[in-house]
């Protein structure tokens, strides 16, 4: 009896349901995203400048026969009245950059005017702003009569040596083109106290002979297309009994009084357009 319970038993147990245990659920990674960083604004020192300062500037159309000329004026924050500096551009026009030069030579305590020398040039009579690109203003600069740029510089000359901040003492500086212009219009202008040519080439050995202020020249150690031409100008005004005091600094390039300021200088460039300064201000204190 108890044999055949066991058997009627058998197919039970063989039959009770197989426990499958649960799957394992892995839980996916948690992906957390980087944090969004805003790329580093990239400051223009130009802008920078004029934005910031805490000097008077202004613009003035300045007429002179029947051409109207632009001009960026920068005062300095003194009493009493100060001595003029004509700034001269570059061949880009008046830009940013030069404005922002101008306004340099105001905190050095000087009357700082830059002329827009691309004043009607541009299109529908436009000025250095109204050119498409830079590389348009530059070549509409090399089209301009040599006769109407003297005549610009001399209209600016006179207003501003009638101003009642201007002691009556007349300085003109210029960079690159406007260097050449600034040696060129030295040539040109009785009275100057001294002009600043910046790494600008010197006129023809006949104009140099008109010259009466002093030329004092600053120039790059790595720029030949100019500098290979300093000791044949320092021979020419010798000879004609001028005095020429050119400085060339090491390892700097064309344009370094730009490039000098830029966020990535390279050291030369800095080093030569912090000592350009220091000597700017030496000679105009003189």
């Amino acid at each position: 009896m108890l044999l055949l319970r066991a058997l009627v038993l058998l197919p039970v147990i063989a039959l009770a349901p197989i426990q499958v245990p649960a799957p394992v659920v892995v839980p996916a990674p948690v992906v957390v995203p980087a944090p969004v960083v805003d790329p580093v604004p990239v400051v223009d020192p130009a802008k920078d400048r004029l934005e910031k300062s805490p000097r008077h500037h202004e613009w003035i159309e300045l007429k002179h026969g029947e051409r109207t000329l632009n001009c960026f004026v920068a005062y300095p924050q003194t009493k009493g009245k100060v001595g003029a500096v004509i700034v001269i551009h570059e061949n880009k026009g008046l830009n940013d950059w030069a404005r922002a030069v101008s306004d340099e030579f105001a905190e050095a305590g000087f009357i700082a005017i830059a002329p827009d020398l691309l004043s009607g040039a541009g299109p529908e009579g436009g000025k250095t702003d109204s050119f498409a690109s830079t590389d348009a203003a530059t070549k509409a600069l090399y089209k301009l009569e040599p006769a109407q740029v003297t005549a610009d510089l001399n209209a600016v000359a006179d207003y501003v040596l009638k101003l009642e901040a201007c002691d009556k003492k007349l300085t003109v500086a210029g960079f690159c083109w406007g260097g050449t212009q600034s040696f060129a219009f030295a040539s040109e202008r009785k009275g100057l106290k001294a002009a600043f040519v910046f790494y600008g080439s010197a006129p023809k050995d006949e104009v140099l002979a008109k010259i009466e202020c002093p030329i004092y020249g600053f120039y790059g150690e790595n720029d030949g297309r100019i500098t290979a031409t300093v000791e044949a100008t320092a021979v020419a005004m010798k000879k004609h009994e001028k005095l020429f005091e050119p400085v060339t600094f090491a390892g700097a390039g064309h344009g370094f009084m730009r490039a000098g300021a830029a966020p990535d200088a390279l050291e030369a460039n800095k080093s030569a357009r912090k000592d350009a300064w220091t000597r700017v201000r030496l000679l105009l204190a003189r």
